[in-house]
C-alpha cells in the first residue's frame, strides 16, 4: 500500500517506507493468507492488476507503479486518478489513462513525463523491468542524459483507446470506412466521365 501518508521522511532526508499492513512476501506460497479476488490497498495508488484483486500478479512491479502514482501526484499535485466514490477511482484505474502531466504543469521536462506515464503502463510488462530500471533512467534525467523510456505512439494511443471504448470505436470504423469507399467509388466515377 504505497502512497504518500506510508512515506516519512528521515532527518538525512532518506525516505523511509511505513505501514506494512499489506506487504506481501514474494516467496510465500500459503495462498491460504489472501483471498482471491480481494481488493485491497488506496484506490488512486493502486495498480491495475491490485485494482483486480490478482493477487497471483501483485509482486515488485505493483509497487513500482505506486512509485509511479506517487511521482505523478509530486508532478502535478494530485494522484493520477481520483473520484469522490473509491469504487469510481478504481474504474478509473482499470479503464482510463492517466492525463499526460504537462497538461497540468507547463513547462514541464518531456522525458520526465515519459519516465512517469511508463511506470503508470497498465500492463505490467510494459513497465521498467524493475524498480532498478526506473531509479537508473530517473538519474539518466537528473544527469541530462538521455533516457531509456520512450513515449507511446499516436498509433498505440489510438489502439488503447478504441479498446477501452469499443462501442464508440467500431461504429466510427466502419463509418470512415464507407466514407473513404464512397470517396474512392467517386473519384472513379469522375475519372470514367472525366474520360468519355
Amino acid at each position: 500500500d504505497l502512497k504518500p501518508a506510508n512515506i516519512l521522511m528521515a532527518r538525512d532526508g532518506t525516505p523511509k517506507i511505513t505501514d506494512f499492513g499489506l506487504a506481501k512476501q514474494l516467496d510465500d506460497n500459503d495462498s491460504a493468507k489472501t483471498s482471491t479476488g480481494a481488493i485491497i490497498g488506496t484506490p488512486s495508488y493502486m495498480s491495475p492488476e491490485q485494482a483486480m484483486g490478482l493477487q497471483e500478479n501483485i509482486g515488485p512491479s505493483t509497487d513500482q507503479y505506486s512509485l509511479g502514482a506517487m511521482m505523478y501526484a509530486l508532478i502535478t499535485g494530485r494522484p493520477p486518478f481520483l473520484s469522490a466514490k473509491p469504487l469510481d477511482t478504481v474504474s478509473k484505474v482499470l479503464h482510463q489513462e492517466p492525463m499526460p502531466p504537462h497538461k497540468m504543469v507547463e513547462g514541464l521536462p518531456r522525458d520526465l513525463e515519459t519516465i512517469c506515464l511508463k511506470v503508470l503502463q497498465k500492463n505490467p510488462a510494459q513497465r521498467y523491468a524493475n524498480c532498478e530500471a526506473l531509479a537508473d533512467d530517473l538519474q539518466r534525467f537528473l544527469n541530462n542524459e538521455p533516457i531509456l523510456a520512450r513515449p507511446i505512439s499516436r498509433t498505440e494511443r489510438t489502439i488503447r483507446w478504441c479498446k477501452r471504448n469499443p462501442t464508440i470505436a467500431i461504429p466510427s470504423g466502419i463509418a470512415a470506412g464507407l466514407l473513404v469507399a464512397l470517396i474512392a467509388l467517386g473519384g472513379i466515377s469522375y475519372g470514367m466521365i472525366a474520360k468519355q
